[in-house]
């Protein structure tokens, strides 16, 4: 299971780009994730889906509001990490309104997250393997903070409790 100390997982993540730019073609594109978080603080949130109760009130819309703080807190990029295709990422970002905040990031074959060790069988409620909520800050790629959620919890993988810790990590 991921822990802090450990770099993120090889591998790579979808987005969907509205946009053209920066090399990005409109549509998803994939990012390998040892480079897109070289040389960067990343907060990384993981949760079980798009579209869902909690995600969808709470912890997106933490991480959207308190996004310029972050960014103050030494925060690069903030990603939402979930096991759906991108499409279905992107269609919630612009929902939730994430452009420009959180970075939508599918894993839709649960790669990555089988990678952590932080997966969530949903079998039986008919939605497979998905991710445990949780949440870490991740600076050129190593696990510097944690925060794993204990079943149906949402208490430590809010974006107060990374705002804190990116702050602590600064000072």
């Amino acid at each position: 299971m991921l822990k802090v100390g450990d770099k993120l997982p090889a591998g790579a993540l979808q987005e969907f780009i509205e946009v053209e730019g920066d090399g990005c073609s409109l549509g998803p594109n994939s990012f390998d994730i040892e480079k897109t978080a070289a040389g960067k603080t990343v907060a990384l949130f993981a949760l079980p889906g798009a579209f869902t109760p909690t995600c969808s009130a709470q912890h997106v819309p933490g991480y959207i509001q308190r996004a310029a703080e972050l960014k103050a807190a030494g925060v690069d990029e903030v990603w939402c990490v979930s096991v759906n295709d991108a499409f279905v990422m992107g269609a919630w970002g612009r929902e939730q309104k994430a452009a420009g905040a959180v970075r939508m990031m599918a894993d839709g074959s649960a790669d990555f997250t089988k990678a952590t060790g932080l997966t969530l069988d949903l079998t039986a409620r008919g939605m497979g393997v998905r991710s445990q909520r949780y949440s870490a800050l991740v600076v050129d790629g190593v696990v510097k903070t944690l925060n794993i959620e204990a079943p149906g919890k949402f208490e430590v993988s809010d974006a107060d409790t990374i705002l804190k810790q990116a702050r602590a990590l600064r000072a």
